[in-house]
């Protein structure tokens, strides 16, 4: 399993657009992808469940990757993050 943290730093925090564009790139890799915050834990690979804890800037997320191409999708998530969230 691999883990990162991150603080969201868009004033928006996550809204629909980068939402959208988190759960494409989570959806390339076979590995399961989870979303946490505040103890609430969802599956980064749809939309609703990333739009529904409503990370604002500021807050910090966990996302877990575990499976199959697992290192690279953290990588990639983790890029995706600090370039637009």
């Amino acid at each position: 399993m691999k883990e990162f943290r991150h603080v969201i730093t868009d004033p928006d925090g996550i809204h629909a657009r980068p939402a959208g564009l988190l759960v494409k790139e989570a959806a390339k890799y076979p590995c399961s992808v989870i979303m946490e915050k505040d103890g609430k834990a969802v599956d980064a690979k749809r939309i609703f469940g990333v739009m529904s804890l409503a990370a604002k800037q500021g807050q910090e997320v966990i996302i877990r990757c575990e499976g199959e191409q697992e290192e690279e999708a953290a990588a990639s998530l983790e890029r995706f993050m600090k370039e637009n969230l």
